[in-house]
């Protein structure tokens, strides 16, 4: 299981007073430090955290490797392609949202013209792709059908979710979707929303090879520290235990 920390929330709060700190290339190599095995980062078009020169900056620093989140646009393709990071992970994006709400509508034609362009360019490129998008059976196939390398599924849902019934569905629900993406031949990721509370159930599903989480270990690791943050988030995802689930059957763990 690799462990991707999002380190947006880092420039959020340098963004709030339009200054120089704290810097997002600081943040990286702290996690790094403390057993991250990757970089999460979303450039968004409005700039509103990670900005091109944050991206240009880690590219150069990041000894792991870069996941950047963009949109399937022309100008973020573009800057993918100079920047050349591991992975560019495919995601929808909306100026008027907080954070990004849900995952890709691949049902929307307009929506597949574009991320076609996107992988085709990607490809070219020798760059990683993945798309994010929820856990639905048919989203999955189509992340196939694409032609992405791998799929991060969207967690909100699960993350939200507040009844343990709801919660116990909502994991059903990913875990029927990890199966559907791996036998697609398809890499598993997952995020969005975990914390240090709630990831252990997302990390002891067998097939997802990859979590990314941001908010919730910056959130600590103004307390902690950010390596010491990391470090905690790590312990807990490795220590997920090993179940096999079949669907339908999932049950909390004692004290979940």
């Amino acid at each position: 299981m690799r462990l991707y920390i999002n380190i947006d929330h880092v420039a959020t709060v340098r963004q709030a007073r339009r200054t120089d700190e704290p810097d997002p290339v600081r943040a990286a190599v702290l996690a790094e430090l403390g057993g991250a095995d990757g970089i999460t980062i979303h450039h968004r078009r409005d700039a509103r955290h990670i900005s091109v020169r944050d991206v240009e900056l880690l590219k150069r620093t990041v000894r792991t490797g870069i996941n950047l989140e963009i949109s399937s646009r022309e100008e973020m393709v573009e800057l993918a392609e100079r920047t050349r990071p591991m992975q560019v992970t495919l995601v929808p994006e909306k100026r008027e949202e907080v954070t990004t709400e849900g995952g890709l509508d691949l049902a929307n034609r307009s929506v597949q013209r574009s991320i076609v362009r996107a992988l085709a360019r990607l490809r070219g490129a020798e760059i990683r792709s993945s798309l994010f998008i929820d856990p639905d059976p048919l989203a999955a196939e189509r992340t196939g059908a694409l032609g992405a390398d791998a799929v991060e599924f969207h967690t909100g849902e699960y993350a939200n979710a507040v009844r343990p019934e709801d919660r116990a569905r909502e994991l059903n629900r990913l875990a029927a979707a990890t199966r559907l993406a791996a036998d697609a031949g398809l890499a598993v990721h997952a995020g969005h929303g975990l914390t240090y509370e709630n990831v252990v159930p997302v990390a002891a599903l067998p097939l997802i090879e990859e979590l990314n989480i941001g908010h919730s270990v910056v959130s600590r690791a103004f307390f902690t520290g950010m390596e010491r943050a990391v470090r905690e988030m790590k312990a807990i995802v490795l220590g997920a235990p090993a179940r096999v689930r079949e669907p339908g059957v999932w049950a909390p763990p004692v004290g979940f």
